[in-house]
């Protein structure tokens, strides 16, 4: 009877939420352990098939690091980085493909799709989604001007094809993207998730962006995770120092987010069980959320 209750109380909690969000796209970058440990997975994609019965949009963007790393090195390819970012050949995008658009697309559709929803898997292939350039990366010199460094087939996004997304998520259909773009001239090229997912939102208007990492969220100069944190003070962290190392493309990505139209973003310890209803549907929240002034 305890436990029937405590249901009952959750799901009273709940209902402002989703009475809020009703008809509202969320964008969700699923990384990390989220995406590494079945039980989390599992958890996940019911998260996900929930917010759809509900009346959410979710969108899924997925990264694939390690699974991209594992198949490099038993295939004996070397990995070359450069701050951090992956210099992608011809050899290294044919794993990259393979993996991203193949195995880990095809495994998160089929956990969705096994938890009661309707998951199709995309790349910026498909029907133009995601279109991108080359990403040269910025590299500071002792001359005035930065020298670029070319990546390979590392790319930026350019532009999403909205009207599709809209379209499947109309159809009750949820979208779960590679990270994958396309120039015109037919070119595929790796791109960072979370820029994936950042742009993604911004072009949808989504409601949320959601970053699903390996860390409670947000940290003060003390270690205290940070529930609530405006965008001022976001910038203020950053520049700071506060706000550094990994976490700095993540806050950089969800505030240029909002700053083109997304409500809000959220950076949640994808570590814990159900996190994605914890932070929509409860007060309390498992990460930091991010809002405007």
């Amino acid at each position: 009877m305890v436990d029937a209750q405590t249901r009952a109380r959750m799901l009273a909690e709940a209902l402002p939420y989703i009475r809020e969000f009703a008809d509202k796209v969320m964008v969700v970058k699923l990384g990390g352990h989220a995406m590494l440990d079945p039980e989390l997975e599992r958890c996940f994609a019911e998260d996900v098939v929930l917010l759809k019965a509900v009346g959410i949009n979710p969108v899924v963007v997925h990264g694939g690091g390690p699974q991209i790393e594992g198949l490099l090195a038993k295939l004996g390819v070397e990995c070359r980085f450069v701050q951090g970012m992956r210099v992608t050949d011809a050899q290294t995008l044919d794993v990259v493909e393979m993996v991203l658009g193949g195995t880990v697309n095809g495994r998160i559709v089929t956990r969705i799709n096994t938890a009661g929803g309707i998951a199709i898997g995309l790349s910026g292939r498909d029907g133009n989604l995601i279109q991108a350039r080359p990403y040269r990366l910025p590299v500071a010199s002792e001359e005035r001007t930065p020298e670029l460094i070319d990546l390979g087939h590392v790319g930026e996004v350019e532009d999403v094809n909205a009207d599709l997304l809209l379209h499947l998520c109309a159809r009750r259909m949820v979208p779960v993207i590679a990270p994958l773009g396309v120039d015109a001239a037919g070119q595929a090229y790796n791109i960072n998730a979370d820029l994936v997912a950042g742009a993604v939102a911004s072009r949808l208007r989504a409601e949320k962006l959601i970053l699903l990492t390996d860390v409670a969220g947000v940290m003060d100069q003390d270690g205290k995770l940070l529930g609530r944190l405006t965008s001022q003070s976001a910038r203020v962290m950053t520049e700071s120092g506060v706000i550094r190392g990994g976490m700095i493309p993540k806050v950089k990505c969800a505030l240029d987010a909002m700053a083109a139209g997304v409500n809000k973003a959220h950076i949640i310890d994808g570590r814990i069980p159900h996190a994605l209803l914890l932070e929509i549907f409860t007060d309390a929240g498992v990460g930091t959320e991010i809002v405007g002034e």
